[in-house]
């Protein structure tokens, strides 16, 4: 992953897909969000969601997921061509969580995140901290879900 200073505003990354299939939302229901609608497909088909549709914090959590694995990834990348490793920190919150349009059984969401801003942190030296975008767009080109979050994000080190 890349440090503070190597990050531009505005950069957009492709983070992933996913196919939601209606085995894995009443799996993820069952277990998280037992609601009719994401559990059984007449009941899903008589809701307002028109289908099975999958909890929103699947669409969330399939996110994370994603985030997460294409981070390793890119780190992977950076070692393999010998180059420092950033270890970014923990999150310190997320805002504007948005559930756009229902994410039905049989629907892929394409997943990427863009950088809105970033500052140098006021009371962890060292650190700074990184906003981002993420949204997901499904195969019909609809956006489906977004969310606004932050980062602790390593400066590197002076010379």
């Amino acid at each position: 992953m890349w440090f503070f200073e190597e990050i531009e505003i505005g950069r957009r990354r492709e983070v992933g897909t996913y196919t939601f299939t209606a085995e894995s939302i009443k799996k993820f229901a069952a277990k998280f969000d037992p609601q009719r609608f994401h559990l059984d497909e007449e009941e899903g088909k008589n809701s307002l969601f028109g289908g099975l549709a999958a909890s929103g914090w699947h669409v969330g959590s399939v996110c994370m997921s994603l985030l997460v694995a294409d981070g390793q990834r890119l780190s992977r990348e950076a070692a393999a061509r010998g180059e420092e490793l950033a270890v970014w920190g923990p999150s310190p919150g997320f805002r504007d969580l948005r559930w756009i349009r229902p994410v039905l059984a049989g629907d892929t969401v394409a997943y990427a995140s863009v950088i809105l801003d970033k500052r140098a942190s006021a009371s962890r030296p060292g650190w700074g901290i990184l906003t981002t975008c993420t949204t997901g767009t499904n195969q019909r080109g609809e956006e489906v879900y977004s969310i606004t979050a932050s980062a602790f994000v390593p400066m590197r080190k002076a010379a």
